[in-house]
């Protein structure tokens, strides 16, 4: 039987919410890194975060299934796959997060901008258009400027970047996937597979556990539930938008205001969360206050 039409829908940004969402995505992610950030401290191990993270991702992303939709047995290879790049894009991520600091790490992401751009014109038969290519161009370089540093020491730039760079990868196959296959099932039934899938798959983490589940220790847990529900909540939020409105690339641009708000964040309240990057010299400072205007110059491209 010849499939359903896989549509694919073109980049726009009609309305508030598609510009709305991404931004609060933004927000919450990076404060569920600083919270996973300060839950690794307690020796929690990266298995037992992305297992614990995708297990409540996966219920959060269940609150979608009011939305409706139609379920293709067929075609359940789709969502099975994209968990496949989703499970990858957040373990490499808490890899980045627990080797690195937050203000490297979350800024890094942002090279999911371009390669977005880049797998939009590869995999949707929709192109971008050349403002958004301006405006990818215009956040990688703000995402460079962001990293700059006037010899305050990192933990682990190297690995950070690589991790980082690496999960970026991932969820921009992701992301294009998402919007190339979810409008033939619906919002409320690919995300909702797909985050299943994920946290059937995730079971794999287990017999990688330095410790059982149990051993966490009980300081930890707050910290930890809090981080993975941020990060499950910023991915429904974003992946949800996407779904629905389309626009990967436009998403993407402003979601990528997460690198400045991490940078923020760690100035303004990182001693809330025990977070050391909170010292950062002039230079620094200089540095990234450019890059936040070339992130601000990006997203009025993109809201113009």
């Amino acid at each position: 039987m010849e499939p359903p039409h896989v549509g694919c829908y073109p980049e726009r940004v009609n309305g508030l919410l598609p510009i709305l969402l991404p931004l609060v995505a933004a927000l919450v992610y990076v404060a569920g890194a600083l919270l996973a950030k300060r839950a690794s401290e307690f020796g929690v191990g990266i298995w037992r975060t992305a297992f614990i993270a995708n297990l409540i991702s996966a219920a959060l992303f269940a609150l979608l299934l009011p939305f409706g939709g139609t379920f293709h047995a067929g075609l359940l290879w789709q969502p099975a796959l994209v968990a496949v790049f989703y499970l990858l894009g957040q373990l490499l991520n808490f890899l980045a997060l627990q080797h690195g600091d937050v203000s490297v790490a979350t800024p890094v992401m942002g090279l999911k901008i371009i390669l977005v751009a880049v797998f939009t014109t590869l995999l949707l038969t929709s192109g971008v258009s050349l403002k958004l290519w301006i405006a990818a161009g215009l956040s990688s370089a703000a995402i460079a400027l962001l990293n700059r540093n006037d010899g305050t020491p990192h933990h682990h730039v190297g690995t950070t970047i690589l991790y980082a760079g690496s999960s970026a990868t991932m969820f921009a196959i992701f992301d294009v996937l998402v919007q190339k296959w979810s409008p033939a099932w619906g919002l409320g039934r690919f995300l909702p597979v797909m985050l299943g899938f994920t946290a059937l798959f995730s079971f794999v983490f287990v017999p990688f556990f330095h410790a059982p589940l149990r051993a966490i220790p009980r300081a930890a847990w707050p910290w930890l539930l809090g981080g993975c529900a941020g990060i499950g909540l910023q991915s429904v939020i974003f992946v949800s938008a996407i779904a629905h409105f389309g626009g990967a690339t436009t998403a993407n641009v402003i979601y990528s205001s997460r690198g400045l708000w991490s940078v923020i964040a760690v100035w303004a309240i990182g001693h809330w969360f025990a977070n050391r990057e909170q010292h950062l010299g002039a230079g620094v400072l200089r540095w990234r206050l450019a890059g936040a205007v070339l992130m601000m110059a990006a997203i009025a491209l993109v809201l113009g």
